[in-house]
Order: structure tokens, then sequence, then C-alpha cells
């Protein structure tokens, strides 16, 4: 999934470019994105049930 958050070309202008990046990539992973193998839930959403 995280390599499809970025275009092939996509570039940074540094380090921290980068990791902001990633954090959204994940974010939007793990919040904001439904799953059709978990009931379209978000895993957060999964997490927090289980808990």
């Amino acid at each position: 999934m995280l390599k499809d958050e970025f275009y092939r070309d996509q570039t940074f202008d540094n380090v921290n470019h980068k990791k902001r990046a990633v954090k959204k990539a994940i974010n939007l992973y793990n919040e904001v994105g439904l799953h059709l193998s978990l009931d379209y839930k978000t895993p957060n959403m999964v997490y927090k049930l289980s808990a």
C-alpha cells in the first residue's frame, strides 16, 4: 500500500519531507482507507473494537 501512495518519479527535498510523506501515507492506510478484508472498516477501527 505504501508504495502506491507515491509516484515513481516523486522526489523529496530532504529527509524531513520524506518522513512527513510516509507518516501521512501510514495515517491514510490506518485511519482513512476502508479495507474490504476488514468488513469495510479501517485498521484502527478494528483495533479499537478488539480492545
